[in-house]
């Protein structure tokens, strides 16, 4: 494919011709990234909606977004297209995956450990504010960490994720 764009504007021409699309399909956009691992360029759409993303989901994005990316070819180089969920531990980069994601936990990796050695903190998230993540620990207090002292921010997945809080689920049944 030749085409014209490189890097973020590559990732702005792809999302503008996605986002439609998905929405179409009963999608949500989550994310784009176009990414060189090796040798190999990828370009990956992420994909969500209520209830989860299925397999047929993904198939049928991928369908749906080929041949508009071939005419408009916004890349000037082959690649891999990929789609899938942005998965349990997905990672929060924009204002509205920060609004989406209110009141969850997140796993906040920083490029500094914190004073008391600390390269990862693990809070519930209360928004975002300006270059701020907003949080609250355990105890309730509230604290900000600045966006450009962070690696990255994902949705944190705890064991008990899937119990929905209830202990005896590991149980047998009697």
């Amino acid at each position: 494919m030749a085409g014209k764009k490189h890097g973020g504007n590559t990732v702005a021409a792809v999302t503008s011709i996605a986002k439609p699309i998905a929405e179409k399909l009963g999608l949500i956009l989550w994310d784009v990234k176009f990414v060189k691992e090796g040798a190999s360029w990828y370009l990956r759409i992420f994909i969500d909606k209520p209830g989860g993303v299925t397999l047929d989901d993904c198939e049928a994005m991928s369908r749906a977004v080929n041949d508009p990316l071939d005419e408009v070819d916004p890349i000037n180089q082959a690649y891999f297209l990929e789609v899938s969920s942005p998965g349990i531990e997905r990672e929060l980069s924009r204002p509205e995956h920060f609004e989406a994601m209110k009141g969850r936990d997140v796993s906040v990796n920083l490029f500094r450990p914190t004073e008391d050695g600390v390269k990862e903190i693990i809070a519930e998230l209360v928004g975002l504010d300006g270059d701020n993540i907003l949080l609250s620990d355990l105890d309730g207090t509230r604290f900000e960490i600045n966006k450009k002292d962070a690696v990255s921010v994902r949705l944190y997945d705890s064991e008990d994720f899937f119990n929905d809080g209830d202990a005896s689920s590991d149980e047998p049944e009697n």
